[in-house]
């Protein structure tokens, strides 16, 4: 990165009655029937004795069946259970290393609302206190990693004073480093921004056409609408992504020009 870019940079950041008497009337001359069965079978023999006791056996259950599905009936079916979302509560005892194993394979940072509901709508004030002695947890076995507050949420990272041992074993990835050009623009919008390509032109004094349309398709930058004046040019800023890819909790986190420029490398 010029020189010059460096130092113009370093500047700025709801029922029928009738039915129901029917049903009455009939329900009333059961007692009735019932009576005539049971006296029928007194006068039966001995020897048919067993049989009658089942059948009778089996009317008197066929009429409790029956009963049952009547509007008289005095037995209440239980309402159906509302079907409701599978929900997983996590305890007090569980709720730091369920945290810890979600930070570690969410590919982004995840905030206290999405915490909050994957560990059973626990409160956001006890998902924060857990992170807390996460961080704390972290930092007392001097760990390589650490839990860090990045774009609105909450991400496992490594520790800046390991970053040059990190570069050493992914400098095989040429696919994530961004060109020359490219580096110098996402700059110049990080410092400045919201920004008009041709404000990028004065500062660069190159075109950045390529560049920045480099840098939307990384989601690294975003329009963040026109600017007032004459043609109404569109704006530009860095991205949500753009904050999570250089594990920043917000710009105010933005590092000087030579250490951003270390980061991209």
């Amino acid at each position: 990165m010029s020189d010059d870019i460096k130092d113009h940079l370093q500047e700025n950041h709801s029922e029928n009655d009738s039915i129901e008497l029917e049903s009455s009337e009939a329900s009333s001359d059961a007692p009735a029937v019932e009576t005539a069965v049971e006296e029928s079978s007194l006068e039966t023999s001995p020897i048919d004795s067993e049989e009658d006791d089942l059948e009778k056996i089996r009317i008197i259950a066929s009429d409790e069946e029956l009963a049952g599905d009547t509007p008289d009936s005095n037995l209440v079916e239980p309402p159906p259970e509302a079907e409701t979302e599978d929900v997983v509560t996590a305890s007090r005892e569980e709720l730091k290393p369920a945290i810890e194993a979600l930070l570690f394979v969410a590919d982004e940072p995840l905030p206290f609302k999405q915490l909050s509901k994957v560990m059973g709508n626990v409160r956001d004030e006890d998902v924060k206190a857990a992170i807390d002695e996460l961080v704390a947890d972290y930092e007392n076995r001097g760990s390589g990693l650490e839990i860090r507050e990045i774009a609105g949420g909450w991400r496992i990272s490594t520790r800046p004073q390991n970053h040059e041992f990190i570069r050493k074993y992914l400098k095989s990835r040429p696919s994530a480093r961004l060109s020359l050009p490219a580096l110098e623009t996402l700059a110049v919008i990080a410092y400045k921004q919201p920004i008009t390509i041709p404000e990028i032109l004065e500062i660069r004094g190159v075109t950045s056409s390529s560049a920045i349309k480099t840098l939307l398709e990384k989601r690294l930058i975003v329009t963040k609408g026109r600017k007032e004046t004459v043609g109404r040019p569109m704006l530009y800023g860095t991205s949500r992504e753009f904050l999570i890819q250089f594990g920043m909790k917000d710009l105010t986190e933005l590092p000087s020009i030579e250490d951003f420029e270390d980061l991209t490398q």
